[in-house]
Parts: C-alpha cells; structure tokens; sequence
C-alpha cells in the first residue's frame, strides 16, 4: 500500500472516535432529521430536482417501522427541517402537514422493511444518473471513486412506469438486497446506507461517476481497474465509514451557507 493510500486509512480509522453516538434516540433523531433536510438542499443544489420527483428517507430510531421523508411539492432547495414528514410503513403520514410522494413511499417502504440496516435511501431523476441508466448496465471501475461501488451495485432491468405499485418497490428492494445501490434502467439511481450520511454521499458521487464514464466512454475506450486492485479500494473509499466521512464537509458547508434549513 502506498503512503497516500496509508493516510487515508489511518485517518478513515481516526474517524471512528468521532461518530455520533446512539446513546439517546431523541438526539439521534434530531441529528437524523437535521442530515435529511441538509441533504435534500445539496441535492436541488447539484441539481438533482427535476419537478416533483425525487426523495430522501431516513429510519425514524424512536419509531423504527416509520422514516422521515420530504413533502411532495416542495423544492428540495427550500427544504428545512419542520417540513419533513413523519411515515409509518401502511403510508399514513403521523407528523408533519404536507402531501406524500407515491412513489416515495412504494419505494421506500419497501427497502426500509426488508433490510432493518439500511437507516437511509435516496432517490432522485439527476441527469447524468438518468442517461446512464438508460444503457442498461452497472457501473465499471474506471477511476478510484467508481470502485465505492464495484461489486456493490446492481441493475433493475424491469421498469414499467412510475413506481405506485408495492410489488414493484418489493422487487427493487429484493435486486438491491445487500448492496449499497441500484440503477433503476430507463429511470434512475438509487442508494442506500447504514446512516443518512453515507446514503446521500453514495448517490452524490455515483452521479458523478455516471457522468464521469459517459465522458470517458464518449472519448474513447476506458481502460477498466483490475479486479482484485478495485475490491482493495472498495474496501478504503466504500466502507460504510468513509460514505458517512464523505458527507461531512458538504454537510458544514451547507450549513453555514443556509442556516434557516435547521428551523
């Protein structure tokens, strides 16, 4: 290992020390929602929005069988935290005055039930994610951000139209199984994670990393990382740590830029 890749580790390691703790559920609920509406206001800053779809759920750690999610209609580049919608798994919204996104909660609810550690998903139509997908293949590891998802990503191959019906969600949520994203063909991505941080870094930079291969593959024929040296740096850029690392200089950007989305 080389001395960059070294620093990296020991510091990813370091990291430990400073994770939140999960001692008290209502901090831990407030970190939670404060991460959520911080990430939705990333996203219409990336420009992620497009109209009214696109959403962001993270497990709810009072009420595990509910998540937070963003109201249908309202900008992601508008979003604070008092706008955030309490759900429970049969779709009725317990806290929060706003409407409930479909699609959102078919998708949503689904990967929630079958999978207790995923706490997060994130879902949006980004434009480079959604040209990807149409080419109806996963990801290659072209460049060291793109091995985050080597062997960690899937493809759902089976669109038929917005996602109302729960058998669908039921179906993204078996393909997704244990990794940490999907290419919904013909519509989008789709990540998950262990924390609201690292399920929102992965959709960032697997936008990027769509782009990043629609570029290269535009240019010329990308020239793919060997298979063991992409598992290698899977494990250093792609742990659950280094995604919930990831998040945290967007996160104290955002915040100072935009203060008003804690309120």
């Amino acid at each position: 290992m080389n001395e960059a890749a070294n620093d990296i580790v020991m510091n990813m390691d370091a990291a430990e020390g400073i994770l939140p703790s999960n001692d008290n559920p209502e901090e831990v609920r407030a970190d939670r929602k404060n991460k959520l509406a911080a990430a939705l206001r990333l996203f219409g800053k990336f420009g992620f929005d497009e109209g009214v779809a696109g959403h962001i759920t993270v497990r709810d750690p009072l009420k595990t069988d509910h998540f937070w999610v963003n109201p249908m209609g309202r900008s992601f580049k508008q979003m604070r935290v008092s706008d955030l919608l309490l759900v429970n798994h049969k779709g009725d919204v317990v806290e929060g005055a706003g409407l409930l996104n479909g699609a959102a909660f078919t998708i949503h609810s689904q990967i929630h039930m079958s999978n207790p550690a995923i706490t997060a998903a994130a879902h949006s139509h980004s434009v480079y994610g959604k040209a990807f997908s149409s080419l109806g293949k996963t990801l290659d590891p072209i460049t060291q951000d793109a091995c985050a998802f080597y062997e960690s990503h899937v493809l759902f191959d089976d669109f038929s139209g917005v996602v109302l019906d729960n058998t669908e969600g039921e179906r993204i949520a078996a393909a997704l199984g244990d990794a940490k994203a999907a290419i919904l063909q013909n519509h989008g991505l789709i990540t998950v994670g262990e924390t609201l941080d690292a399920a929102a870094w992965w959709f960032i930079t697997m936008e990027r990393s769509c782009q990043a291969q629609l570029m290269a593959e535009a240019a010329g024929s990308p020239i793919s990382i060997p298979h063991e040296v992409a598992l290698h740096t899977r494990e250093t850029v792609g742990s659950p740590l280094a995604g919930w690392f990831s998040f945290q200089p967007l996160y104290d950007v955002i915040i100072a830029e935009q203060p008003e989305l804690l309120e």
